[in-house]
């Protein structure tokens, strides 16, 4: 496996192009002596039921993994809390506002971007909202999907976190 810092090659401090890799998550600059460590960013995947128990899903309108079902969420924004971004996400890709936000569990995940390997943290969360009336697709969503929990099926989903989140939901369920 490739260096997660594989792609930088200057100091982000001084500019000098000796930034080597110190161990397996870190470069260091051999002219200021600065090191940098690689940690993971962190992401919000939202399960969205409303009073009926069914969820909400989102077709993704982007690749990585274009036309596959998802969850709507994303990055967690500077100064946000992983609640706010997930109140904020859901709102960007469905119009829809949550009533009720609770953490579930994590995964790690690497999260393809313009040929880059972001490696993330993706915090799930179970999400309520009185009805889906009023939900839309939007801005990383191409469609919205209503299923009853019982319908999930991990392999429709194209993102490797999200499957995993989906199958330990579906037994989180039971």
């Amino acid at each position: 496996m490739k260096h997660p810092l594989d792609k930088f090659a200057y100091c982000p401090v001084c500019g000098a192009k000796t930034f080597l890799q110190h161990n397996e998550k870190a470069k260091k600059c051999t002219a200021c002596g600065f090191v940098y460590y690689f940690n993971p960013s962190a992401a919000v995947a939202c399960f969205i039921r409303n009073k009926k128990g069914e969820l909400l899903l989102v077709r993704r309108a982007k690749e990585p993994a274009k036309g596959t079902l998802d969850l709507p969420g994303g990055f967690v924004d500077l100064h946000e809390t992983a609640e706010d971004a997930a109140c904020r996400e859901v709102k960007e890709e469905t119009g829809l506002t949550i009533t009720n936000c609770k953490y579930l569990f994590s995964l790690p995940n690497i999260y393809p971007y313009c040929g880059f390997d972001v490696h993330t943290v993706d915090m799930f969360f179970e999400c309520h909202v009185d009805n889906f009336e009023l939900a839309f697709a939007e801005d990383d969503a191409a469609e919205i999907i209503i299923l009853s929990p019982e319908k999930l099926n991990p392999d429709d989903f194209g993102l490797c976190s999200i499957k995993k989140g989906v199958d330990r939901y579906i037994h989180f369920c039971k």
